[in-house]
């Protein structure tokens, strides 16, 4: 089966840096769009940032500037390099992505687990 495993998330003070990574595992055949979601306590998921397979990339207004995410299709991984870290950025950040299975004839989406971000001094 297919997994996405995040990795990277922890505590930091506010301006601080976090690098998150998401591989993906298993029967892939192809991955297409790969993205990065968050969720605080009591809010709704929101989208953070969304990358296609040719490397085109939008953010949410709160974090351009600030967040980059990248990926290595090679390697089936994903990643969110946080810059300039605010209180406001706490949040569980789950992993994204569109995977169309070896078998498949059309990709579905998979989450991962989500890593927990906190900001704080």
């Amino acid at each position: 089966q297919v997994q996405l495993v995040e990795s990277g998330g922890g505590l930091v003070q506010p301006g601080g840096s976090l690098r998150l990574s998401c591989a993906a595992s298993g029967p892939i055949s192809s991955i297409y769009n790969m993205a990065w979601y968050r969720q605080a306590p009591g809010k709704q998921r929101e989208l953070v940032a969304h990358i296609t397979r040719r490397g085109t990339t939008n953010y949410a207004d709160s974090v351009k500037g600030r967040f980059t995410i990248s990926r290595d299709n090679a390697e089936n991984t994903v990643y969110l390099q946080m810059s300039s870290l605010k209180p406001e950025d706490t949040a569980v950040y789950y992993c994204n992505a569109d995977v169309q299975r070896r078998w498949d004839m059309r990709a579905s989406a998979y989450w991962g687990q989500g890593t927990q971000v906190t900001v704080a001094s």
